[in-house]
């Protein structure tokens, strides 16, 4: 079953939007293997954000997912990267979709939201990042054969 990390940015969180965000990804089936509210170090920011590190905005991303807490997950299911980036909806948010999590709530494209991983290998570098192996729940959900 493939895996991927979500975060819910310090504007999603400071909106009280982490049960509505949850709430979604479980009713498509997606299994919640771990999950925690942190303050990101800037460290641990920089290590997560390293592909963008060139980019003219990386300073400013840094400082925002590091100004309040985060929720972090770990899903896992048929596709969860994949179906995860349909669930947010673009980066830029005047191309998300209503519908999408971020078409619905986020205001402006530096602050919009969500964070998900862009590939399985993205998704695994990022969960070790964030979580260590103990702290991730294994398990089989009864209902899983109906799905």
């Amino acid at each position: 079953m493939e895996r991927t990390f979500l975060m819910i940015k310090p504007d999603g969180v400071q909106r009280g939007l982490i049960g509505e965000i949850v709430k979604r990804f479980e009713l498509k089936g997606f299994q919640l293997h771990a999950c925690k509210l942190v303050r990101v170090k800037k460290e641990q920011a920089e290590k997560h954000y390293e592909e963008l590190k060139d980019k003219p905005f990386f300073g400013e991303l840094v400082q925002f997912i590091t100004a309040g807490p985060v929720f972090a997950m770990v899903w896992a299911g048929d596709e969860v990267v994949s179906l995860s980036r349909s669930m947010m909806g673009k980066t830029k948010v005047l191309e998300s979709q209503p519908g999408t999590i971020r078409g619905d709530y986020a205001l402006h494209t530096g602050t919009n939201i969500i964070h998900g991983s862009d590939s399985p290998a993205s998704a695994e570098r990022e969960i070790a990042n964030f979580f260590a192996p103990d702290e991730i729940v294994d398990y089989d959900k009864i209902i899983q054969r109906w799905m």
